[in-house]
This record gives C-alpha cells, sequence and structure tokens, in this order.
C-alpha cells in the first residue's frame, strides 16, 4: 500500500515535469525523436534553434539564462529569417533551396506561441490606440512601442507596423 503511494506521487511529479520544459528541453527532447526516426528535415530545424538557443545563452550579459520572452524573439527572428530567404530562393528559381526554408519554417512555427489572426490584431491595436490617445499619423512611435511590447510573440513587427499605419491613417 505504502509503495503504491510512492509510485503515484512520481507519476505526478513525472508530469508536471513535462509540462514545464524549457524550449531548450523541447528541443532536445525533439531532436531526440527526429534522430532516432532519421528525419533529417526536423534534425537540421532542431539543431538550428538549438545552436540560436546557446548563442543567446553564451552571449554578454545574458548570464547564462534565456528568459521564455528571448526564446519567443529569437525563434520570431529565425521565422524571418526562413521568410526572407524563402522570398529570395523563389526570386532566383532555386526550389530546391526555397524547400529547405519551408521545412525549416514548419519545424520552427511549432514552438511559437499561437500567432493572433489580423482581425484580432486589429482589435487589440484599436484598444491600444485608444488607451494612449493616438490620433494622428505622428503618434505612430507611441502605438508602435506599446503594441511591440504588448503582441510580443503574438505577431511580427512588420504586420503590427502595417495594422498600426492603417489604423492611424
Amino acid at each position: 500500500m505504502q509503495s503504491s503511494r510512492r509510485r503515484n506521487k512520481r507519476k505526478i511529479n513525472y508530469s508536471c515535469k513535462i509540462i514545464f520544459m524549457s524550449l531548450e528541453q523541447k528541443i532536445m527532447a525533439e531532436l531526440k525523436t527526429a534522430m532516432l526516426s532519421k528525419d533529417e528535415k526536423s534534425v537540421r530545424s532542431l539543431r538550428a534553434i538549438k545552436a540560436a538557443i546557446i548563442n543567446a545563452k553564451t552571449s554578454e550579459g545574458a548570464g547564462g539564462q534565456v528568459t521564455e520572452e528571448d526564446e519567443n524573439k529569437l525563434l520570431q527572428k529565425m521565422v524571418k529569417q526562413r521568410n526572407d530567404s524563402l522570398e529570395i530562393f523563389i526570386q532566383q528559381n532555386r526550389e530546391d533551396l526555397a524547400e529547405k526554408e519551408r521545412e525549416e519554417l514548419q519545424v520552427i512555427k511549432k514552438f511559437l506561441p499561437r500567432q493572433l489572426t489580423t482581425d484580432q490584431l486589429k482589435e487589440k491595436i484599436q484598444k491600444i490606440i485608444h488607451e494612449t490617445g493616438a490620433s494622428t499619423p505622428a503618434d505612430f512611435g507611441k502605438v508602435m512601442g506599446t503594441a511591440s511590447k504588448q503582441l510580443a510573440g503574438q505577431a511580427d513587427g512588420k504586420t503590427i507596423s502595417t495594422i498600426v499605419k492603417e489604423l492611424l491613417s
């Protein structure tokens, strides 16, 4: 009877550890699975994410720690880089390289928080505009500063900027 209680406690504790895994731990677990299944596309993408996290942790001033917010910024930066490269490869008719970028994008996006739809984004930005008292395009910077902080990880800066310009004009 006593040992079954202990076993149950271990199960509960184990499940809690899974829920609170850091991005780095999730990447390592996915990487191990991808390597065992010989999924080269995922392995390539996951190694890129792992390298970016290690670079962020060892950068000056990081102190060996990366916050969840920094992880999201890192992933968004990687998505932006892949999208930019994808556009260039498509323009240059390099479908082989474009396909690699698409594959990496797909894997990286799995680890980003859910992105807001355009309608949800407009609604939140309108609320920010109302809160800041902005009314003219001259208030763009004030709105962008607040919107970038509040919507970090939920939308990319380019989309936020486009919507703010649209709503202030």
